[in-house]
């Protein structure tokens, strides 16, 4: 049996030097990872850390509003600070989600990754551990 876990209605993030800040309401969407090209360049790491919150469930709280959007693809658009560099957003064309990066969120090593994207592209010595079934609210 799949143990359930408390999700907190409300999470909050931001980006290192604190310009964008956010709030997401509702449970939130398919954590994953993501070893694409994009995401691995866009990191300098092996993978970036996703989950999805509906646009709706989505307020921009800090004085710098919403990030800078930049197209990595015709229908993708990735959110970034201008200032700190943070990547914070990714978001494609006619999506009613947007993805935040796992760890922009204050509480985000809480959420454990479900899948993982482009997966035959990740480095060879990566070891990946991930949750057995999608994460639910108690």
């Amino acid at each position: 049996m799949t143990e359930l876990i408390s999700v907190p209605a409300l999470w909050q993030g931001r980006c290192l030097c604190g310009d964008h800040t956010y709030e997401a309401y509702g449970i939130p969407d398919d954590p994953h990872l993501c070893s694409c090209q994009h995401c691995t360049r866009l990191s300098g790491a092996p993978a970036m850390a996703w989950v999805g919150f509906p646009r709706s469930a989505m307020k921009w709280t800090g004085r710098e509003g919403e990030p800078t959007y930049f197209s990595t693809w015709p229908t993708l658009h990735r959110g970034s600070c201008q200032r700190c560099r943070t990547q914070l957003t990714s978001v494609a064309d006619n999506s009613d989600m947007i993805m935040v990066t796992i760890f922009s969120l204050a509480r985000g090593a809480e959420l454990i990754p479900v899948g993982h994207s482009y997966r035959d592209e990740a480095m060879p010595w990566m070891t990946i551990t991930l949750a057995p079934e999608p994460q639910r609210r108690t």
